[in-house]
């Protein structure tokens, strides 16, 4: 059986970590092992269970993420992979958690499909760091520092790179006149169904391409809004 990347959520909302937790486990290589509702308990746990990865909310109720991801830091051992899952979108968050050492940082809400794929270059590059030698050459430095090397994803199955690329042209079109568009406006804009619309979105999602927002209307319920990165 292949070893499982142990994982630490810290989220303060129970139902987000319940959504996390089963975004990771769904991912074959990683288990969660511990919750974190605070900052205090995440720095507990983190020492207590040593895991091989966290997900760090940033808006905690007593200790800041980014205060946590430093602390992190301090702890005795090999340092632990820290992925921000996060609703914080200010430049200035995002370059503190680059200089923790986050190795990925994903905006709140964000799909399955999104975190996994962040998963697998955290695992990769866990792989590369195993078959790395004692001492590096300047190129195997380069290529840790780097990363792994991710292809652009190819539309599931079911959907088309043409179809792809006039979603995204047409996200491009409508978020010119305004903040974001709803999948409903794509598929009004392409012409083809609001199903197959939010498809191609939730894809270049994931790809890295598109934001997803929720709006909240005047019925309660939220309206996912996309718009270009």
């Amino acid at each position: 059986m292949t070893e499982q990347a142990r994982t630490l959520v810290v989220e303060d909302d129970p139902a987000v970590a319940v959504v996390h937790r089963g975004f990771v486990e769904s991912h074959p290589r990683f288990v969660v092992v511990g919750e974190a509702r605070n900052g205090a308990d995440a720095l507990q746990l983190a020492s207590a269970l040593r895991p091989d990865l966290i997900l760090l909310d940033l808006h905690l109720p007593d200790i800041g993420g980014l205060d946590v991801l430093r602390r992190l830091r301090l702890l005795p051992g090999p340092p632990v992979d820290v992925v921000a899952t996060t609703a914080a979108r200010e430049l200035d968050s995002v370059r503190q958690a680059m200089a923790g050492g986050v190795v990925a940082y994903l905006v709140k809400p964000f799909t399955s499909a999104a975190l996994r794929e962040r998963l697998d270059e955290v695992w990769q590059r866990r792989e590369d760091v195993r078959r790395a030698q004692t001492t590096l050459d300047q190129d195997e430095v380069d290529q840790l520092l780097a990363g792994p090397r991710t292809a652009t994803t190819l539309p599931p199955k079911g959907l088309s790179e043409r179809s792809r690329t006039l979603v995204q042209e047409a996200l491009g079109r409508l978020c010119g006149t305004a903040e974001d568009a709803s999948a409903a406006e794509v598929a009004e804009s392409v012409g083809m169904s609001r199903v197959s619309a939010r498809r191609y979105l939730e894809h270049l999602v994931a790809e890295g391409h598109a934001q997803v927002s929720p709006r909240y209307g005047s019925t309660g319920r939220p309206e996912n809004r996309y718009r270009p990165t």
